[in-house]
């Protein structure tokens, strides 16, 4: 089964399934001789896993993992990195009825007519649960990262219609002040109410998480088919139920005018000093032409309503007869709260990647000479 690898220089592989023994990622590429920070590691897969809010599927798991290979007295030895991170209450009972059918919206079928064979038990390798692989290496790769002086952060913007103001500063514990992951408190507010709503009718529902890095220099980046943007869209739309992304502006820039959507080049060096060039308006979200221009690399990942909603649903079953499904089992009635620290892990992936492609890794000197270290 190709296609469970992902970067180049930082590349990943993520192993396993919802309700098997374990779960796990590889991480080949890491830097030799980085002293990581376990417990930082443990508080990003805190924020991802299950049960952590009455908003969230009520599945019990620690998510305490194991490094068994490439990590040796506390630091990393530059040969693949592993962590496994072992199931302890996966409960299959709830999908044996289902096994012969397909549910509306999941991979069930689409994996079936690929493989010819498929994992019933809670969607295999098809469930969010895979992405706790790449939450811990994109822990790893967040704290190479911040030694480059780049952060990043993300937030809840949108639950349903429900919609936040946009931030113009930002920082975790604020976005982690509400259970639904966003900064507005009005707004969160009214998604938390919306979620539980719709969680009490048996549905789901969909919604928007904004990401934003900040201290990315001018320069990372490849002109043609690595663009930054196309490499961030490529990471965003490989996770679990992400249907739309947007780089900068997005689509409200198709609305605009070429006047008021170029960003205007200024320098913010003090008289006398080596020039900082920065632009007044930020519409191209940090990269123009697939390289990063300095400003805060902005995006947006669109995720479509949790496709198992407890209500009965019609389908057909292998042999393609007509079957009605109710569901049962421990699933998010919205994604996004717990999208959000999966959206960062793949943002640090990506810049993470250019970054060793630049040549710009822990300890090394800083990219492009004009870098200032901004707060996010």
């Amino acid at each position: 089964m190709p296609g469970n690898s992902f970067g180049t220089h930082f590349r990943v592989t993520t192993f396993g399934e919802s309700h098997g023994a374990a779960l796990g990622v590889v991480i080949d590429g890491c830097p030799a001789n980085i002293a990581l920070d376990l417990d930082g590691i443990r508080a990003d897969l805190a924020r991802r896993r299950p049960g952590q809010s009455a908003l969230v599927s009520p599945r019990k798991e620690a998510d305490e993992f194991e490094i068994v290979s490439g990590f040796f007295e506390g630091r990393t030895l530059g040969t693949p990195l592993t962590f496994l991170f072992r199931n302890v209450d996966a409960d299959d009972r709830t999908y044996r009825p289902l096994k012969d059918v397909y549910r509306p919206s999941h991979a069930e079928y689409t994996y079936e007519a690929r493989y010819g064979h498929r994992d019933w038990r809670g969607g295999g390798r098809a469930s969010a649960r895979e992405t706790i692989g790449r939450v811990a290496a994109g822990a790893v790769a967040r704290q190479l990262l911040e030694e480059l002086g780049v952060t990043i952060v993300a937030w809840v913007s949108a639950v349903g219609d429900v919609e936040a103001a946009h931030p113009e500063t930002v920082d975790r514990d604020t976005v982690d002040a509400s259970p639904v992951r966003c900064p507005d408190p009005s707004a969160a507010a009214q998604m938390e109410a919306l979620i539980r709503s719709v969680r009490s009718e048996g549905d789901t529902i969909g919604g928007v998480v904004r990401a934003r890095a900040n201290g990315v220099p001018a320069g990372w980046g490849e002109p043609v088919f690595d663009k930054m943007d196309a490499l961030l869209g490529m990471a965003m739309l490989s996770i679990p139920a992400a249907k739309g992304f947007e780089s900068g502006s997005g689509f409200a820039g198709a609305r605009m005018r070429g006047s008021a959507h170029n960003d205007a080049f200024i320098n913010v060096a003090a008289p006398g000093e080596d020039p900082q060039i920065r632009t007044q308006t930020n519409h191209s979200g940090g990269v123009q032409g697939g390289i990063s221009n300095g400003m805060p690399v902005e995006i947006a990942v669109a995720f479509k309503p949790v496709a198992t909603i407890f209500q009965p649903q019609q389908t057909v079953d292998r042999s393609g007869e007509a079957a009605t499904i109710e569901p049962r089992g421990r699933h998010d009635p919205c994604v996004v709260p717990r999208a959000v620290p999966i959206v960062e892990a793949m943002m640090a992936l990506v810049l993470i990647d250019l970054a060793l492609q630049a040549g710009h890794g822990p300890g090394g000197h800083s990219p492009g000479g004009h870098r200032t270290s901004r707060g996010v």
